[in-house]
């Protein structure tokens, strides 16, 4: 059958049903863009969402890692506090202790009797150590009379001891701040004995302080070593 040409009904249908289609392409364009974008922007807003968060805890971890050294020096800093303190607590408590020790030695110097006891104890001691004939005894100037009788009483001991004569001097050459005793001075004078009882009391606290300090205040948790 031979073609005709469209009349304008159907020319304006045919345009009708192009429009129709073209706007259906369009509709269909347009939705496949809006889903396209809403996918990149969900994609966008949760990248930007994951890097504002990365952020945060960055600074969020740096925060903590300050404020715990923050916390860790304070710390520290309390302990160290408490540690001078309580060392000064326990120096003045052995410093305490070691005054009345030397209240106890001042009222032993007052006493007449247990002096010269005291007094020839420590000259026979100094005899057997020097072991000469003749020795230059020091004492207080208040003790030279104490001193001649305790070192007299001292060189018959030393007699009966090992057998030796010994002749000695006695000399008021120490202070009378001290708390008392004897130094003696070989014949040679290559020995001298420090007997005094300052320097005994001396001795005493060094020997006996660590063990002092161990009955007072238990081990060092700090100390590893020991000699």
């Amino acid at each position: 059958m031979a073609s005709r040409p469209l009349n304008d009904d159907e020319v304006l249908n045919e345009m009708n049903k192009m429009v129709a289609f073209i706007k259906q392409e369009a509709m269909e364009k347009a939705r496949e863009i809006r889903v396209k974008a809403d996918e990149e922007f969900a994609i966008e807003k949760a990248k930007l969402v994951k890097q504002e968060q990365q952020a945060i805890d960055a600074q969020y971890e740096k925060k903590r890692k300050g404020a715990e050294v923050s916390q860790k020096i304070a710390q520290s800093t309390l302990t160290n506090k408490s540690r001078l303190k309580l060392l000064h607590r326990r120096e003045e408590h052995l410093q305490d202790l070691f005054a009345t020790s030397r209240s106890s030695v001042l009222a032993l110097a007052k006493d007449d009797g247990r002096y010269v006891q005291f007094l020839e104890g420590v000259i026979v001691q100094g005899y057997l150590q020097v072991l000469e004939p003749s020795v230059t005894v020091h004492a207080r100037k208040r003790d030279v009379a104490l001193v001649q009788q305790a070192a007299a009483n001292a060189a018959q001991n030393y007699k009966e001891i090992s057998g030796r004569e010994i002749s000695f001097d006695v000399e008021g050459t120490l202070s009378d701040d001290g708390a008392g005793g004897v130094k003696l001075i070989s014949g040679s004078r290559r020995i001298t004995l420090d007997n005094t009882l300052d320097e005994r009391l001396r001795l005493l606290e060094d020997r006996m302080l660590p063990e002092i300090r161990m009955d007072l205040f238990g081990a060092n948790p700090n100390r590893k070593f020991y000699t």
